[in-house]
């Protein structure tokens, strides 16, 4: 298939943005699972619209730049809970495809064209999605590949043999490789992922060694600075060249989620009220961070970066992982569905009324709080849309929770995936090379920002003219 260049991309962008006609926003109403699985489809083909991977000579499971390697893994554990929540499998064939092709010779999701350059967040993002899979009994892959269990446990495997007491007491940095900026550097993502996939394998296989290690890692983080134990405050990161000794002030909402579900999955496996308790401090933080009553009742918004438009790509997409994770939440501690909701619904009702963009019509922005688009566009805005509005498919309609091998579960374990391999090493013997980590780098793979002064004016996607 021949695509456009660059240049030619931009000059029809610009036509593009003289000529387009918008539409009305979409109308959801939380209420109805209809209005639900109808918008969730018109946003979720808008988000399709994104990849690339299935066209001829392209990489399967890849999102075309500047969109990096783990955020492709975080879409498709979405598709994977599109299909879950609106039985739609329009998409099914292209998400198996892609989360098989990008496994890695070892099945571990460390593929040769990403390992060199990929962190540990990376990485869990991916074993996230192939634990999403595992516990709404996606479609197993085929006969020879890997269980998507399998692929969870590796990653955990992984992760577990990187975990680093020479500095900080403990915990996973945020690279794999030495040679790779921010290695010397811990953070709340990388830990959280590790304690998130350690609660949900503890709690689908029943296996004892992942609880203690979920409780491990936890215990390690919970005493560091990553942690406000007053406030239940999420910092995101320290630096290793001075112990840890002081966080940094960044909050993003998918580090709250991340420990909120793990919470949740916690306290459903142990029924230890410890974990309830938890769950109710991270949630008053969550409402009082993330949804701030000056911007919109109810309205979810990505307060470090939003308010002042210099979201980076990855970090448009955070909300798609709060609203999920605060979702499963509800199922699995019920006793917060309605707070949860109570937040949810407002929220998918203002995503919904962003998606009214682009050539057709559908195209999703990121403040929520009008329902005048906002001009932005991209992967992480209809990711984050989808995101919320799909989610409150679980207030009007009995779906199951997450599965366990003992309440609906059949994907195959193997408690020693990954072991073994040469994803278990944390530095490959390279010498540390120490750089100074930016705000961006911290909130994702190490953002790169293009500033396209006619993409800003026109508000309008090169995807869209395809």
């Amino acid at each position: 298939m021949t695509r456009s260049t660059l240049p030619q991309r931009l000059l029809q962008a610009v036509l593009l943005c003289l000529c387009t006609a918008y539409t009305n926003a979409l109308t959801l109403d939380t209420t109805s699972a209809d209005s639900i699985r109808e918008v969730s489809s018109q946003v979720a083909y808008g988000l399709m619209k994104w990849y690339t991977g299935n066209h001829t000579g392209d990489v399967p499971g890849n999102l075309p730049a500047p969109y990096y390697w783990w955020e492709a893994g975080a879409m498709f554990g979405e598709m994977v809970e599109y299909w879950y929540y609106t039985g739609d499998t329009t998409y099914n064939a292209e998400v198996k495809q892609a989360l098989l092709h990008q496994v890695g010779d070892n099945n571990d999701y460390m593929p040769a064209n990403q390992t060199k350059s990929l962190g540990n967040d990376d990485q869990v993002f991916w074993a996230f999605a192939a634990m999403t899979a595992a516990e709404v009994g996606f479609e197993d892959p085929p006969e020879g590949s890997p269980s998507w269990l399998s692929l969870a446990q590796a990653v955990f495997n992984e992760q577990t043999d990187r975990w680093d007491t020479a500095s900080c007491g403990g915990g996973l940095r945020w690279q794999i490789y030495s040679f790779n900026v921010g290695y010397n550097y811990k953070n709340a993502i990388s830990n959280g992922g590790l304690f998130h996939l350690a609660a949900r394998l503890g709690r689908y296989t029943g296996n004892q060694t992942y609880i203690d290690w979920a409780n491990k890692v936890w215990d390690w983080y919970e005493d560091s600075a990553l942690w406000d134990a007053k406030d239940y405050k999420i910092l995101d990161g320290a630096s290793t060249t001075t112990n840890c000794s002081q966080g940094s002030q960044e909050q993003w909402s998918y580090t709250y989620g991340v420990f909120l579900a793990g919470f949740a999955y916690m306290y459903n496996h142990t029924e230890n009220d410890i974990w309830l308790n938890r769950i109710d401090g991270m949630l008053n933080t969550t409402t009082a961070t993330f949804f701030p009553a000056n911007m919109g009742p109810n309205i979810m918004v990505e307060t470090t970066c939003e308010p002042l438009g210099n979201c980076n790509n990855d970090q448009k997409s955070f909300k798609a992982h709060l609203a999920q994770w605060m979702a499963v939440t509800a199922q699995l501690a019920p006793k917060y569905h309605d707070r949860i909701f109570d937040l949810l619904a407002p929220s998918a009702k203002g995503a919904a009324g962003q998606c009214d963009g682009g050539s057709d019509g559908m195209t999703c922005g990121k403040r929520w709080n009008s329902t005048v688009w906002d001009g932005t566009y991209g992967v992480g805005e209809q990711m984050s849309a989808l995101g919320v509005i799909q989610t409150n498919m679980i207030n009007v309609v009995s779906l199951k929770p997450p599965y366990t091998s003992v309440s609906g579960g059949t994907s195959k374990s193997d408690p020693n995936a990954g072991t073994g391999s040469s994803g278990t090493s944390s530095s490959n013997g390279q010498a540390i090379v120490l750089s100074t980590i930016t705000l961006g780098d911290r909130a994702g793979a190490g953002a790169i920002t293009a500033v396209i002064i006619l993409f800003t004016l026109c508000g309008t996607a090169w995807l869209l003219i395809a």
